[in-house]
């Protein structure tokens, strides 16, 4: 396996800090949902039902064309789509501060997945920036101190979306799957099974269909999201992995935790003092530390085919 970075290696970097910073202010268009009336997981249901609705024509050109579609993908799109899924509703289920403890242990769920999966070891600077980012989490989000257990539905989802993401990044590394398009449509299509299956188990916390004035009234909010924010920043995140390393990738999504806690202090008069000031200052510091200093193996040639995600390995 060359151990070399991608030719873009800092640019695609910069551009997932950015992208996973931008899902940090992903709180302000969720509340506003829930003002609409779409409380719950509708929200959740129907982003990702309007992002594979705004894909259905190219993928039907795709099919015509006989062009792969992203059906092959089941892993990854799974895995990551679902992961975001689990994520999203497990804040209905628990505390928005045991979900972040729980899905920031991604970057040690991908460094495990790397040695098992991809026999990559983990080299000195992965353990500096892994140790520092992971004490920036703890310092922002470990008040409580104690180890963090799962307690209920909610913390267990929350564990499993960054099991979930960090195996979805790592079977993208795996495969070297190339083209937006494939990924992206696998990422939406197995998510939004995923968010309808998981419906009959989350039916408390996801209450009743909203009303038709509800869906009305939240409709220009959601296109606009799908529009600006969903799909350009899921295409930068979802192709990523496979060109910059799983484990690079779930350092620099810690990014939202950043924008999260400096966002929510400034728009919503939520706590930032020096736990949050130091915690993201080290988490900003694994991430650089990281991207300059680490040399980013890539597993395959950028021009190698595109294999099947349901290939055993």
């Amino acid at each position: 396996m060359p151990d070399q970075k991608h030719p873009h290696h800092l640019a695609i970097c910069i551009g997932v800090a950015i992208a996973s910073g931008a899902w940090g202010i992903y709180w302000l268009p969720q509340r506003a949902l829930m003002e609409y009336g779409l409380t719950g997981g509708w929200g959740t249901i129907a982003q990702f039902g309007l992002c594979l609705a705004a894909f259905c024509p190219v993928a039907l050109y795709r099919w015509q064309k006989g062009l792969p579609i992203g059906f092959d993908l089941p892993l990854v799109g799974g895995l990551i789509g679902g992961g975001i899924v689990c994520y999203s509703n497990a804040f209905l289920l628990t505390d928005v501060v045991r979900v972040l403890v729980f899905f920031y242990l991604t970057p040690v769920w991908a460094t495990i997945f790397e040695l098992v999966f991809l026999r990559i070891r983990p080299n000195r600077v992965r353990a500096v920036s892994l140790a520092l980012s992971l004490t920036g989490v703890w310092i922002v989000i470990g008040k409580e101190g104690g180890i963090p257990l799962p307690q209920n539905y909610g913390d267990w989802l929350a564990l499993a979306s960054g099991m979930m993401v960090a195996g979805g990044a790592t079977r993208s590394q795996a495969i070297q799957p190339e083209g937006f398009f494939p990924l992206q449509w696998a990422y939406f299509f197995y998510g939004t099974l995923i968010a309808l299956l998981q419906y009959p188990l989350l039916s408390d916390a996801l209450g009743p269909m909203p009303s038709i004035d509800a869906w009305v009234a939240s409709l220009p909010l959601l296109v606009l999201l799908v529009v600006v924010f969903l799909i350009p920043s899921n295409m930068m995140l979802i192709s990523s992995p496979s060109r910059i390393g799983a484990g690079l990738f779930s350092i620099l999504i810690l990014s939202e935790l950043v924008f999260g806690a400096v966002s929510a202090a400034i728009l919503a008069d939520e706590a930032f003092g020096w736990r949050e000031a130091i915690g993201c200052g080290l988490i900003v510091i694994a991430g650089l530390t990281e991207v300059l200093l680490s040399r980013g193996p890539i597993s395959h040639s950028p021009r190698e085919p595109v294999r099947p995600d349901t290939a055993s390995r």
